[in-house]
Formats: structure tokens, sequence, C-alpha cells
């Protein structure tokens, strides 16, 4: 049966581009030539001896032994130079963006108190802090205090239980 489908045929089943023949010459020659440039040598020689003796001077390279140099990364006179340069820095920032210095205006009377009675001063210490004209009399003659200032102070601050 295949034998006579086979007898038939005309054609061959196979198609080829156009221009396929004429430029086949020139195609090939192109082969030819880069397998000529490629099996040429590269420009590079060893020497002849060069792979015998390799692996015995590899060997004596490596095997030798030197003294390696430890250079660490950080060293103690670093870690000082590095840790003086940041403390100025801070200190420089510091300075300059805290200028705000305290006055005894911006103290409560609270807080004063506070302090005094806390810290365990006693008037000898008070009184080595006040100079000649802090203590003149006229600054204490001159200062009157109504009675209705000082019983409103009793009032507000003082407990029945402080009195006895």
């Amino acid at each position: 049966m295949n034998k006579n489908k086979l007898d038939h045929i005309k054609e061959s089943g196979f198609k080829v581009p156009k221009g396929y023949f004429d430029s086949l010459e020139d195609h090939i020659m192109s082969e030819l030539k880069l397998k000529e440039l490629t099996n040429s040598t590269s420009g590079f020689k060893t020497p002849d001896t060069y792979f015998d003796a390799l692996e015995d001077t590899i060997l004596n390279k490596v095997s030798e032994e030197r003294e390696t140099k430890v250079i660490r990364l950080f060293s103690r006179k670093t870690m000082v130079y590095a840790s003086g340069i940041a403390a100025a820095v801070l200190l420089l920032f510091g300075l300059l963006f805290f200028e705000s210095k305290p006055s005894f205006d911006d103290l409560d009377n609270e807080t004063v108190e506070n302090y005094i009675l806390n810290e365990n001063i006693d008037s000898y210490e008070i009184a080595s802090l006040l100079n000649e004209e802090d203590l003149i009399e006229e600054n204490f003659v001159e200062f009157t205090i109504d009675e209705d200032v000082v019983e409103d102070y009793i009032f507000d601050n003082l407990d029945v239980e402080d009195l006895y």
C-alpha cells in the first residue's frame, strides 16, 4: 500500500528559500576562514617545561613560612583619639545649643525652701553667703508685714500638728 502512494509523488516536499544557493558559497567560505583563525595560535606561549615544574614551584611558595604583619583595625591609640574627638564635638554642640543659664527669677519659693530643708543647711552657712551690705539693719527695719498677710500665710501653709 505504501508502495503505491510513493510512486505517484511528483514533488520532493522540501522547500528552499529564494536566493539560498546564491549566498551558500559565501557562507561556507566565511565558516572555513573562521575555523582557520580559531585553530591558529592564540599569541600566548608557555615555556616547554613550564607545566612539568609548575606543581613544585607552587608547593615551595606555599610551604614557605613567612611572618605575616597583623594590623589591628582598632588600636588603643586610635580609640583614644576617636573618643576625644567625639567628646569635643558633643561638648561644642552642648555649649552652642544649651546656652540657657539658670537665674534666681526662675526659681520658685517652694523649690528654695525644699532645698534648704532637705540639705540641712544651718544659719551659719547661710550667713557666710551674705555680705555686709545685705545685713544692714535698715533693710530689716523698713520691712513691714500686715497682720492679715501673716494670718493668711499661717492658715494656708501650716498644719495644726506643726504648732505643737
